[in-house]
């Protein structure tokens, strides 16, 4: 049986200290942006063949267990792209 304590870390100046799968650069947002979007674990499972299914449902696991620290993430992350294709489109329309 694996340990999903260690499945999970943070790490200072690897992808910003948040939370990854070890051994990985997969971050725990990465795996809750597809489960929020409808995905199985499987499914997920399927999408990163690297990963084993317990690796996605200790991703999972630390999620539900932190989900304000991983919902704050995505929507850091949302903001960033919607202002740069705001900035983007704003370009071209000068150009």
């Amino acid at each position: 049986m694996k340990n999903f304590d260690s499945t999970i870390v943070k790490t200072p100046g690897i992808l910003g200290g948040r939370p990854r799968i070890e051994g990985t650069r997969l971050l725990v947002k990465t795996i809750a942006g597809w489960y929020k979007s409808g995905y199985s674990p499987e499914e997920i499972a399927v999408q990163y063949p690297q990963l084993a299914l317990f690796q996605v449902y200790a991703a999972l696991t630390y999620y539900h267990a932190n989900q304000s620290e991983i919902e704050a993430d995505l929507l850091a992350e949302e903001t960033y792209y919607d202002n740069l294709m705001r900035e983007y489109y704003s370009l071209k329309k000068v150009a």
